[in-house]
């Protein structure tokens, strides 16, 4: 079975990279958003397993995203990442609906098929 993500990422190039280390993944990425408004939105519309989101974005945090999204009816599994490393606690980020959280520098390294699976 298909794993469906989006992609929230300002960075063009980062969220070019990301798709492709999904897809290698067996991960189907299904929209890109490169803002929050934009993410939330994208899910909304193809209501996906999960989302990899960018800490970092240019209209709103990731964590407020992802708050955002815990509250849909089909909430999506949400992977944080950032260039930097998280400035909140594990207990802060599982409580905005946060999975995981994973720098951008260690995505080669995740099993992000995993963390989007049930």
């Amino acid at each position: 079975m298909s794993v469906i993500v989006v992609v929230v990422d300002d960075d063009h190039g980062f969220r070019r990279m990301a798709v492709t280390l999904l897809a290698a993944r067996g991960v189907q990425v299904v929209a890109e958003a490169a803002d929050g408004a934009s993410g939330i939105e994208a899910v909304r519309r193809h209501s996906p397993d999960g989302v990899l989101l960018d800490l970092n974005l240019p209209d709103q945090d990731g964590l407020a995203v992802a708050r955002t999204l815990r509250q849909e009816a089909r909430a999506p599994r949400v992977v944080l990442t950032s260039t930097c490393s998280s400035p909140w606690p594990d207990e802060e980020l599982a409580a905005a609906g946060v999975r995981s959280f994973v720098p951008k520098d260690r995505l080669f390294d995740a099993d992000l098929r995993a963390l989007f699976s049930s």
